[in-house]
């Protein structure tokens, strides 16, 4: 591990199939889009470094497949993670209604108690939406979550969203910190006027 990168953090990514999860990994990490993306057989795994707040993590991300016959793999997805990425689609209600599915399964296989978790309202550069953005964030509210609209075929709220994560995982020290206890990890104060960012208007944390 290089000297100045604070961390290596387990990523998820859950939701049900064809939501746009393999979609959004890919817009970040390698920053394309690809329409006819074949849906995620058992498991994807990416690695990207990215800086928050001057402070260098490594990513290890779980991309998973949505469908119910790789759920015999679920467990060891979930062991040791420190922050997961709930997708839903705008445009199909069911991936919104199943929701609470996926929490129920996070509760069950996890193993950090301060896991942090963050709501992704994909494919808002569609036109039909079946689901408003107010029921998004009235749900990630009650369940304590982060809450994004993103796009990956547009870009919007992407890197927002990991950026986001990440900052909310390294503001959480018994996630990570016993894992780097010997390396003299020492933690960048924050930037003073620092205010989200290329964020924008995109992010809504709680």
């Amino acid at each position: 591990m290089n000297e100045d990168v604070l961390t290596m953090l387990k990523i998820l990514i859950i939701g049900e199939s064809g939501v746009g999860k393999s979609s959004l990994l890919l817009r970040f990490t390698d920053d394309t889009f690809d329409p006819e993306l074949a849906a995620t057989i058992g498991v994807d795994f990416k690695v990207k470094t990215i800086s928050v707040d001057g402070n260098k993590a490594k990513l290890a991300i779980w991309d998973t497949a949505g469908q119910e016959r790789f759920r015999t793999l679920t467990p060891s997805y979930y062991r040791g993670a420190q922050g997961v990425i709930l997708v839903y689609d705008v445009t199909r209600r069911d991936t919104f209604v199943k929701l609470d599915n996926w929490l129920n399964e996070l509760e069950t296989y996890c193993t950090k108690n301060d896991i942090v978790n963050m709501l992704v309202e994909s494919k808002i550069d569609k036109e039909n939406r079946e689901v408003d953005r107010n029921e998004g964030l009235k749900f990630a509210r009650k369940h304590s979550m982060l809450f994004i609209e993103a796009s990956a075929k547009t870009c919007d709220g992407v890197q927002c969203a990991f950026e986001e994560l990440v900052e909310k995982i390294i503001q959480t020290p018994g996630l990570w910190e016993s894992e780097n206890q010997n390396k003299g990890v020492k933690l960048l104060d924050r930037e003073e006027g620092h205010g989200g960012g290329a964020c924008g208007g995109y992010c809504s944390v709680l």
